[in-house]
């Protein structure tokens, strides 16, 4: 429902607009798309895909019209060897974990989108990786963006307006701020499951992973910012961070 409600949440999101220069092209990979094998988007009119159930048609309705990029398709294809990404002409196109974030913070659409999918059946340390084989792009341009949630708990879910987050969720969310803040970031792809609540917090982890491709892209230089903190329905955590090249002010 983010993606068609007006929150601080989604605010803090069209904020992030003045983030850098405008990019030449966004790479997203989201929670949504888990395959085997890894996969690209290369159609030049990649769909919005509504891939839920169950809430309101106006949801339905959102369209998210950006062109794809063949060519950089083609660019992340042949250039990333440490792992075989193919491309996918037909099968997917923009999930709702891309246009949800993408239409506050680029609402015209004007930017050509690309999605990469979940290898789910690799580890964590092997997305991190391949997010650290993807930080090339950003020389070309390209904005790197991570779509999940660092909690995400659908079975403990609550339903209502200011709900209080479970003391786990809160835990954990605490902690995945200070293993980003302090750059540990092998606690992260190594230690994420030892605790209690990190069990609880990452029950399966497709919402966790694209967290591991953000933070495997960014430089040791860049300049963080936490762009929203905050805990959903109890269980679902928001949280929403920048890595930007200190040499690319706030504009």
């Amino acid at each position: 429902m983010n993606a068609i409600e007006t929150n601080p949440f989604t605010q803090s999101l069209a904020g992030m607009r003045k983030l850098c220069p405008r990019p030449e092209a966004i790479l997203v990979i989201s929670a949504h798309w888990i395959t085997e094998g890894i996969w690209v988007t290369p159609m030049k009119k990649p769909k919005t895909i509504h891939d839920f159930f169950g809430f309101p048609k106006e949801l339905f309705e959102v369209q998210y019209p950006a062109l794809g990029s063949p060519e950089i398709a083609e660019m992340i294809c042949k250039t990333v060897s440490e792992s075989q990404i193919q491309s996918d002409n037909e099968m997917w196109g923009l999930d709702h974990g891309t246009w949800s974030v993408l239409r506050h913070i680029y609402p015209d659409a004007e930017i050509p989108t690309l999605q990469l999918s979940l290898n789910i059946a690799k580890p964590a340390e092997f997305h991190y990786k391949l997010g650290r084989a993807l930080r090339q792009f950003r020389d070309k341009g390209i904005l790197i963006v991570g779509s999940g949630n660092v909690v995400h708990n659908l079975e403990t879910i609550k339903w209502g307006q200011d709900l209080q987050p479970f003391v786990w969720a809160i835990e954990f969310d605490d902690w995945i701020k200070s293993k980003i803040s302090s750059r540990k970031y092998e606690s992260l792809v190594g230690d994420y499951h030892r605790s209690k609540a990190g069990k609880l917090s990452i029950p399966t982890p497709e919402h966790y992973y694209p967290l591991l491709y953000s933070l495997g892209a960014s430089d040791d230089n860049d300049t963080l910012k936490y762009e929203f903190e905050g805990i959903q329905n109890g269980s679902i955590s928001m949280r929403t961070f920048s890595f930007v090249p200190k040499d690319q002010n706030y504009g």
